[in-house]
């Protein structure tokens, strides 16, 4: 992944990026579906059961509820990344999945997928709860089917009619 963030550092400095390569989209498709552990920065588990239910349909990884509240990265700019950041540094994990407040208040909701070093691989926005209407583990489902589809990771229509 590094030498991918190279040169594509590299082709933007020189103003020659012209948008994403297949390898740097396979590289974090790798990245997730090879993780041996999967941090869910959540001490929610019906949020971390809509989550761990998905993934255990494209991994297999170990996959495990971080055990610390993160209701703290609600005090931030970006909670949802936060949250995802607090699991970074308290856990060791190939892969971490956060999902919580986007911004600032009404915003709406993000789900994050990010690497054992905090670097995002993915992610999925919600309109606040407000706008779309639904209970809450309807709509993490469809981000982090979402988060998946957006590289390349495609659950078959079997597995989602397992609920």
């Amino acid at each position: 992944m590094e030498n991918l963030i190279k040169k594509a550092y590299t082709q933007s400095i020189k103003n020659k990026r012209r948008g994403d390569e297949e390898e740097e989209v396979e590289a974090i498709k790798r990245i997730i579906l090879n993780a041996k552990k999967i941090i869910i920065a959540t001490n929610n588990q019906k949020k971390f059961k809509v989550i761990s239910d998905i993934l255990s349909r494209v991994v297999n990884a170990k996959i495990e509820m971080l055990n610390i509240n993160t209701n703290c990265a609600d005090l931030t700019r970006m909670p949802a990344v936060s949250k995802g950041l607090i699991a970074v540094d308290t856990e060791e994990a190939d892969v971490v999945i956060a999902r919580g407040r986007l911004g600032v208040p009404g915003s709406g909701s993000m789900l994050v997928i990010m690497d054992g070093k905090g670097r995002i691989l993915s992610a999925s926005l919600s309109p606040s709860s407000v706008v779309h209407k639904e209970d809450i583990e309807t709509r993490i489902k469809k981000e982090i089917i979402d988060a998946l589809k957006r590289v390349g990771i495609e659950l078959k229509t079997d597995d989602l009619r397992k609920d």
